[in-house]
């Protein structure tokens, strides 16, 4: 933890966040400099909102490390870190903060003319979306928003078979094997069910006014677009474009990966550039996009942090294209793309070349997501919103960088020494 702390740029992080203690008002718990540091802190830890507030009561080295001293006080509001998150989400900027960083690390990154880059998918906390499971939960919210709308409003609520198809969806659930015959029955009951419920629900804010939480029209609107993709799923079989897989987080796209253990993943696809160990963040999107297409921007990225002109460049057999092989040819960029045509007179050499570049990658960017991953709290993001959970991707990646830098700062101090 000493050497994540001593990696971080504070007073810089500080001013490009615009955090600062105000004087109105009641005092902060926490300062500036230790917001942040209890987003370090949180994929250090690894644990939840919860247990993360009850080891900073009681461990004095988080204390330090978050710029507060309890002493005989105690924090007992747990949301306060979710607080903290949502500010801090607000006002990030991913490119002005990583170009802080590599200021901060430059004395410690070598080689910094040579960069891999490749793709990664880091998993939001949802569960597995099937058409009959998203169209139920629908149903569901639905069918309890227009209850409590009905009670306030002294109107009685429709007639419909909620509690028929709600038992026979449990027993749906229950089926170890759900045929085609089953599925079809069920989703044709729900699109209908559902259609209702939308049909009176918009003649009831017609009929009253009634102003309602921006949630709600959110929430309808969502459940109003899920309804049409999947009454065309139905009716035509045509995967709609945007498919939405998750009512609470409408932003989610499915991610076909193409891997044998999960084909398809649902979260945050990062385009990721690496050079000497440290990873950076090229782009983040929750929608599908070809990593192959990427990379003229991860040049210029990772040329605009180091000042330098890239000479060598590991990619993955996507990103080699005709218009990517130009690109780094004209550039004179070393890669290991696959070659085409004869072998040139140089082919050993080049060949040898090549395989150190693809093993770079291979073991060392790789190997890194995983690390994240299972070390640094991004096997599943459990943030609520799209800002949240991109901040949470940031300062996991960026507190591994950290602990690494950490570690290169204190081998160079021993060497010193010696």
């Amino acid at each position: 933890m000493g050497k994540i702390y001593q990696a971080v740029p504070w007073d810089t992080l500080v001013q490009e966040f615009g955090l600062k203690e105000y004087s109105k008002g009641p005092r902060m718990m926490f300062s500036p400099r230790g917001r942040i540091a209890l987003m370090f802190l949180k994929h250090y830890a690894g644990c939840s909102d919860r247990k993360l507030i009850e080891q900073l009561n009681s461990n004095i080295d988080y204390q330090f490390f978050c710029d507060i001293h309890l002493g005989l006080r105690r924090i007992t509001n747990e949301k306060i870190v979710s607080q903290i998150r949502c500010e801090l989400s607000r006002v990030l900027e991913i490119d002005a903060l990583e170009k802080v960083f590599y200021t901060h690390w430059k004395p410690y990154i070598d080689e910094a003319e040579k960069a891999v880059v490749d793709a990664t998918c880091y998993e939001s906390e949802v569960r597995y979306p099937t058409n009959q499971k998203l169209l139920w939960e629908a149903v569901e919210w639905l069918y309890k928003a227009l209850r409590r709308l009905c009670r306030t409003l002294k109107v009685k609520l429709p007639r419909s078979k909620y509690l028929k198809w709600k038992k026979r969806y449990i027993g749906y659930s229950k089926m170890r094997k759900k045929t085609v015959k089953k599925r079809r029955s069920l989703t044709r009951a729900l699109l209908r069910l559902l259609d209702k419920f939308l049909s009176f629900e918009q003649q009831l804010l017609q009929a009253y006014a009634v102003e309602l939480p921006k949630r709600y029209y959110k929430t309808i609107h969502t459940i109003q677009k899920i309804y049409q993709q999947q009454l065309k799923l139905f009716t035509t079989g045509e995967k709609p474009k945007g498919r939405i897989v998750s009512i609470d987080k409408d932003y989610l796209r499915p991610i076909v990966r193409g891997k044998e253990i999960k084909k398809v993943e649902f979260g945050a696809k990062v385009n990721k550039l690496q050079i000497d160990g440290i990873n950076f963040i090229e782009l983040i999107s929750f929608d599908n996009f070809n990593e192959g297409t990427r990379l003229k921007s991860t040049v210029y990225k990772a040329q605009g942090l180091t000042r330098k002109r890239l000479k060598v460049l590991g990619a993955d057999a996507i990103y080699a294209t005709n218009a990517n092989r130009r690109f780094v040819t004209k550039h004179g960029i070393k890669t290991d793309f696959k070659p085409k045509g004869p072998k040139g007179k140089h082919h050993k050499e080049q060949a040898l070349l090549k395989g150190q570049i693809t093993k770079e990658r291979a073991s060392r960017l790789e190997g890194s997501f995983g690390k994240e991953k299972e070390h640094y709290h991004l096997k599943k993001v459990k943030a609520k919103t799209r800002a949240t959970e991109i901040l949470w991707i940031f300062f996991g990646i960026h507190t591994a960088n950290c602990l690494e830098i950490g570690r290169r700062m204190a081998g160079q101090l021993h060497r010193q020494a010696a």
